[in-house]
């Protein structure tokens, strides 16, 4: 199974999102690059306009970075509440009969032993072996 990184059951953090990457440009980065652009007009012939409408400019620059800044974090947040609420109904099928389809026995029916998670994403045991929640097509009281 392949799962994103960064996850860990429980958490209510995105450990991804406190590390900021080389190639991630930070609001204060984009306010240090306004401040020096401003201070330093560009040259004539250089195809800049050091009159009217820069800051103008700028700032709307910045408010849409700011909008796609916020949009990044409730997207991670959106992100984490899903993993969370799979982690919680994972562990609610607990003791409950459950068929799943099986990669080459057709469906398996059973009891969920475990519920397992890998780097916080929830799988179930039925009869020893591993399933993704994907898996489940049925949902029952044990027998």
């Amino acid at each position: 199974m392949d799962f994103p990184t960064g996850f860990m059951m429980g958490s209510i953090n995105n450990v991804s999102s406190t590390e900021k990457k080389n190639n991630e440009l930070a609001t204060e980065d984009f306010l240090q690059i306004m401040a020096a652009s401003i201070k330093m007009p560009s040259m004539p012939g250089e195809g800049g306009s050091s009159s009217g409408g820069g800051e103008t400019d700028y700032l709307a620059q910045l408010a849409q970075f700011n909008t796609l800044d916020k949009l990044t974090t409730v997207s991670e947040t959106l992100n984490m509440n899903v993993l969370m609420t799979q982690q919680q109904q994972a562990l609610s099928l607990l003791n409950k009969e459950v068929k799943v389809a099986g990669a080459e026995s057709g469906f398996v029916t059973g009891t969920v032993d475990k519920v397992k998670f890998d780097q916080g994403y929830a799988t179930i045991q039925v009869d020893s072996k591993d399933y993704t929640l994907n898996d489940i097509l049925e949902v029952g009281e044990q027998a």
